[in-house]
């Protein structure tokens, strides 16, 4: 039986579907289709009417620099599930038509957060995408002690920020949301290699209800100070976001509990891994991974693949990372 690829443009569309994979679901799907600036799709692989694969796409608008473009990418290669065909021949003409309907639509397409680096490598190649080493750093939270390979300042922080009157919770209103999001949105305003998706994404999320996603709150005397937003995809778990008022509230590092809340609702609810989802090229410098690493985790190397519009550039991009 021949493959057949179906395309979904709306959440209200998309049928009833198996799997555990957060970032090829229905509910992330509708967290983006109401952010203003994303337009999401998903196409889904049918073999005999039974769903063998799907992978979730997301287009949005970037500024870089005074120059607008369109950027479209993916999160992982898909979602998979029993077949007469292999994984990564299903994934051949799921690419196939992500590249198709894309290629003119955006600028730049990119493959991001790939859990098997050379999943895929020779269909990337063929269809004109190259890689660009990235970096991982993964925290394993299924042990009796998650703080075991932490930095001794780090875990000092983390004490006298609960010393000092932080108190580390889950947001349950709206109004915590919306509190929580203001924070945010200064936290993120300086950090141009960073996008930040309007207030309708993390209200979507939080009305889901759903054990997907989870925002984090810090306080401290009745004030929202920090927190973080974190996604679950079967049995790990993925930091998307977070921040604190650290100038503001020294005492109380906001920004390291916003981590440690999400670290540990992932260790008491059974998860396996706790994952940056942001950390960085391996040749550059970069504040943040310094950050993240003191928590304990391990660097791992990845990659991304990404193709340009331009094909003169993007030939030349092949030629220098290949």
């Amino acid at each position: 039986m021949a493959l057949r690829l179906a395309t979904y443009y709306h959440a209200e569309d998309i049928p009833s579907l198996p799997g555990s994979d957060a970032f090829c679901s229905v509910e992330m799907f509708q967290a983006f289709q109401h952010a203003k600036g994303f337009r999401p799709l998903l196409l889904v692989a049918y073999e005999d009417e039974r769903a063998v694969g799907k992978l979730l796409c997301l287009t949005r608008k970037c500024l870089r620099s005074q120059l607008f473009f369109t950027k479209t990418y993916v999160y992982g290669t898909g979602e998979y599930f029993p077949s007469s065909y292999k994984k990564e021949e299903i994934f051949r003409e799921l690419l196939a038509r992500f590249t198709s309907i894309f290629k003119e639509r955006a600028f730049l397409l990119e493959f991001r957060n790939l859990k098997e680096p050379l999943f895929g490598y020779r269909y990337f190649r063929e269809y004109g995408y190259f890689p660009i080493r990235w970096l991982r750093v993964r925290n394993s939270v299924h042990g009796n002690c998650i703080d075991k390979w932490m930095s001794i300042s780090r875990k000092r922080q983390i004490s006298r920020g609960l010393k000092n009157g932080a108190e580390m919770d889950v947001a349950r209103t709206e109004q915590e949301v919306k509190d929580f999001f203001n924070l945010l949105r200064r936290y993120y305003s300086s950090k141009i290699y960073r996008y930040l998706p309007d207030i309708d994404f993390f209200l979507s999320l939080q009305r889901q209800s759903s054990e997907r996603a989870k925002i984090f709150i810090i306080r401290y005397k009745g004030r929202i100070i920090g927190g973080s937003v974190c996604l679950f995809s079967d049995k790990d778990a993925y930091l998307l976001f977070s921040g604190g008022l650290r100038k503001s509230y020294p005492l109380q590092y906001p920004g390291v509990l916003a981590v440690w809340n999400a670290m540990t609702y992932a260790h008491d609810h059974g998860y396996d891994h706790f994952e940056f989802i942001e950390a960085g090229l391996p040749f550059k410098k970069y504040g943040y991974r310094d950050f993240i690493l003191r928590f304990g985790g391990r660097q791992m190397s990845s990659r991304r693949w990404f193709r340009v519009g331009w094909g003169w550039l993007n030939r030349l991009l092949i030629k220098f990372y290949v």
